[in-house]
C-alpha cells in the first residue's frame, strides 16, 4: 500500500476513534443531565414484602433505570457487593446450619421470597447471642417497632415487563446458589452471577423448561 494510502486510512481511524469517544461523552453528559432532571433512584426498604415503590406488583429485573445507571454498573467489577444498613453474614448463618428457607419464608409459596425483617430475627436471637451489641441493638429495634431497609442485591424494575417468580423455580429444584452464589462463602450478600436474558435461557435449556416468550415476560 502507498504510503498516502496508509497515512490516510490511519487519519480515518484516529478520527473514527475520536467520534466515537465524542459520542460517548455527550451520551453520558446527556444521561447524567437526565438524571440530575429526574431525582430519586428506587429505594427497596420494604422488609415485609419486598414491594417497589412503583406499586404492589413488580417484576423482577437486571435492568437498570437509567443508561447511566447500566453503563456505571457495566464499567464496574462483577459480582458486586451491594451496602447494607446492618452487618448480616450469609457466611455465619448457613454455617450453623440455618436454611435460607428459614429466614426467606415465602419462597416456596409465591413470587417473592420474601426479605426477612427484625422479627424474624428475633425468633432466634431473643434466645441466642443476646449478649453481643449487635444482637442487642437488633433486640431494641423490634422493642421499638422499627425494621431493616434491606438494598436489594437484586432490583425491580416494571419497564422490564419481565416477571420471576421464586416458587416454581424452588419446585423444579432449582438451588439457591445457581442464581445467588455459594452464600457459605459470603460474609455479605453479592450478586453472584449476571443475570440478563442469555443466563436464563441457557438455564431453561439445561432444564428442558420452557423458553416461551410468555414464560417469563408479560
Amino acid at each position: 500500500m502507498p504510503v498516502s494510502s496508509q497515512t490516510a486510512l490511519r487519519a480515518r481511524r484516529s478520527a473514527l476513534r475520536a467520534g466515537g469517544l465524542l459520542a460517548a461523552a455527550v451520551l453520558l453528559t446527556v444521561t447524567a443531565a437526565c438524571e440530575l432532571a429526574s431525582p430519586g433512584q428506587p429505594k427497596w426498604n420494604d422488609a415485609s414484602a419486598g414491594r417497589s415503590r412503583w406499586g404492589t406488583d413488580p417484576v423482577f429485573t437486571p435492568a437498570r433505570a437509567s443508561f447511566g445507571q447500566a453503563l456505571r454498573e457495566f464499567m464496574s467489577s462483577h459480582p458486586t457487593e451491594v451496602a447494607q444498613p446492618f452487618d448480616f453474614s450469609h457466611q455465619i448463618h448457613l454455617g450453623k446450619g440455618v436454611l435460607c428457607t428459614d429466614c426467606h419464608t415465602a419462597v416456596e409459596q409465591g413470587p417473592r421470597a420474601g426479605i426477612p425483617g427484625v422479627n424474624t430475627c428475633m425468633i432466634c436471637h431473643s434466645q441466642i447471642a443476646t449478649e453481643r451489641p449487635l444482637i442487642q441493638q437488633m433486640t431494641k429495634m423490634a422493642e421499638e417497632g422499627r425494621d431493616f431497609s434491606w438494598n436489594r442485591v437484586y432490583a425491580y424494575y416494571p419497564e422490564s415487563h419481565v416477571r420471576f417468580e421464586h416458587a416454581p423455580h424452588i419446585r423444579a429444584q432449582v438451588e439457591c446458589s445457581t442464581c445467588h452464589g455459594n452464600q457459605q462463602e459470603q460474609t455479605v450478600a453479592r450478586r453472584a452471577v449476571n443475570m440478563d436474558m442469555g443466563f436464563c435461557v441457557s438455564c431453561h435449556k439445561e432444564k428442558q423448561a420452557s423458553n416461551d416468550c410468555l414464560t417469563c415476560h408479560y
